[in-house]
């Protein structure tokens, strides 16, 4: 059945319009300094060359007041070897082109204040028109009209898009690290929390976050409301992304003061406590140390919120920013059996591949809505970008970096997700002594899962839901680790773990006596907790 669905979807592709993006170089008459702005263009007009070097430099007739949709709007004297700046009208794309040709013209560029499309036409007109024609934003227009004199002169071309960009290893590492982190973190955390209860001595874990159990019926109320904040930030998106930016900023500095916590508390000094009073939240006297990494978190998250619009450093922020809070999800929620495991990733990747390859049929623009609202919609009033995803720019020169998509983004639910299944595996794990092989296992799954994530982008050259391949690989591998050991019944349903008795001595031996052991004195003399110390020195 997938061998149609693929033949189907190519075909539909072929009988799309094919636009390119190419970059318009615009330049001062006499000088070799310029600019390169987005254009966007088709091919069955007229080609342009690769290289910019191999591309004409003609003039730039501004005729920007007129569409050229009739002879008359044509000046005195036509277009002779100069390409035509004019606005879209009402006329065809044809029309334009053919009296910009007739007249002498080498090329047209088109401004268009709306959405760029691009120029389309019949068999016939492709054949008879052989100059290229490309479409510019209108605010690229304003940007040349104030950096550039009335001499202007441009230079069309489209350099190839290499099939894959160097920032993909950049996101691959960041997610594959903090897949292994934040699982090794959990599972190292809540043997931890067995083995203070068996020793009741919990006094050093109560400042620590309470996990949560999701259970079928959560499962149901999650999916159920993703589905919906989905749909409406698609109809309602710049009512809502505003909202969607404070919410990001508040989890992401819970996230971040509770990766910095295990490790600020151990610091000696700032241990005293707020004097003794009846404001809110203070009553209970917190350290002032406590309140100097909260007041740290809140300024990070101010900082990316005020500069989140500044493309050269703000993605570093919201990447850090980001990374905290998925782990703190990973640390903090939990998934009791492997069937819990199931359904989740189930449901979310049936959720993912409706939602990417289904409602293009279903929205009159075509376009997908998972990818529509992750990358923020082109018309767009506020113009701002979601961030509940990890985002690195583009590390290659090209018109996608320039024009379209100027990111690589991958969204936290392709890391949360199986990232929880990470965890389960990991205190599997622990709690069965079967040396870690479950938690690795899932790990170099997910790793894998993302690189055909990676592979199918570059193949089909649109967005993918990345659940469509992180899934299978990650479900499928834990399961044949569980029937390949003959553990499935216990694996399947979280019984059969050890007791607490034994899951202490489990907890203890893991600690004292794994490959970790040399390590083990002098995190104990420092007071540093296993699990928090790990997060930086488990090998990725």
């Amino acid at each position: 059945m997938r061998v149609p669905g693929i033949l189907i979807w190519a075909a539909l592709l072929i009988q799309k319009v094919v636009g390119e993006y190419g970059m318009a170089h615009i330049s001062d008459e006499g000088k070799s300094k310029g600019k390169d702005y987005c254009i966007f263009f088709n091919s069955q007009w007229a080609r342009l060359p690769q290289d910019l070097n191999k591309a004409s430099r003609l003039q730039i007739y501004d005729l920007t007041t007129s569409v050229l949709c009739s002879p008359s709007d044509v000046p005195e004297g036509g277009f002779p070897n100069r390409i035509p700046m004019v606005m879209r009208g009402n006329c065809t794309f044809y029309e334009k082109v053919r009296l910009a040709q007739i007249n002498g013209a080498k090329g047209l560029l088109i401004v268009s204040k709306d959405r760029l499309t691009p120029p389309a036409g019949n068999k016939t007109q492709y054949e008879e028109i052989d100059i290229p024609v490309a479409l510019l934003s209108y605010s690229d227009l304003l940007d040349i009209s104030k950096t550039f004199g009335k001499g202007r002169l441009v230079a069309m071309y489209a350099p190839n898009e290499p099939v894959l960009d160097y920032n993909m290893v950049i996101i691959f590492l960041m997610a594959v690290g903090t897949v292994a982190i934040g699982g090794y973190w959990a599972g190292s955390r809540d043997s931890k929390k067995r083995y203070m209860k068996h020793k009741r001595d919990d006094g050093a874990e109560k400042q620590d976050e309470e996990t949560v159990d999701v259970t079928p019926i959560m499962i149901c109320v999650f999916v159920v409301m993703c589905c919906s904040m989905l749909v409406l930030l698609y109809f309602f998106y710049d009512s809502l992304a505003i909202w969607v930016i404070a919410i990001f900023c508040v989890a992401s500095s819970v996230g971040l003061h509770s990766c910095l916590w295990p490790f600020v508390r151990r610091l000696p000094f700032c241990k005293c406590r707020v004097p003794e009073n009846n404001l809110p939240y203070l009553h209970k006297r917190p350290q002032i140390r406590m309140l100097l990494l909260s007041a740290f978190c809140i300024a990070v998250s101010v900082t990316w919120m005020v500069f989140r619009n500044e493309d050269q450093w703000a993605w570093v922020l919201q990447d850090a920013l980001g990374i905290a809070f998925c782990l703190y999800m990973l640390k903090t929620v939990r998934l009791p059996t492997f069937k819990a495991c199931t359904l989740l990733l189930s449901v979310l990747f049936v959720y993912d591949v409706f939602f990417v390859f289904i409602t293009p049929f279903l929205t009159k623009s075509g376009e997908s809505i998972m990818v529509e609202v992750a990358a923020g919609p082109s018309d767009s009033s506020t113009h701002e970008k979601l961030p509940m995803v990890l985002k690195v720019p583009r590390l290659n020169f090209s018109p996608l970096a320039l024009c379209d998509r100027p990111f690589s983004l991958l969204g936290f639910g392709d890391i949360l997700v199986p990232g929880l299944l990470v965890a389960y595996c990991h205190r599997f794990d622990i709690l069965t002594q079967s040396s870690r092989i479950y938690f690795v296992a899932c790990t170099i799954a997910y790793g894998i899962g993302l690189l055909i994530t990676f592979v199918a982008l570059a193949l089909m050259q649109m967005g993918q839901p990345a659940l469509l391949y992180l899934v299978p690989c990650t479900l499928l591998t834990s399961l044949t680790v569980a029937l390949w050991r003959r553990e499935l019944p216990q694996f399947w349903t979280g019984s059969g773990f050890v007791s607490a008795a034994e899951g202490s001595a489990v907890c203890e031996w893991h600690c004292r006596y794994s490959i970790w052991a040399p390590l083990h004195s002098t995190i104990k003399h420092l007071g540093v907790t296993e699990g928090p110390f790990f997060v930086f020195f488990f090998p990725l």
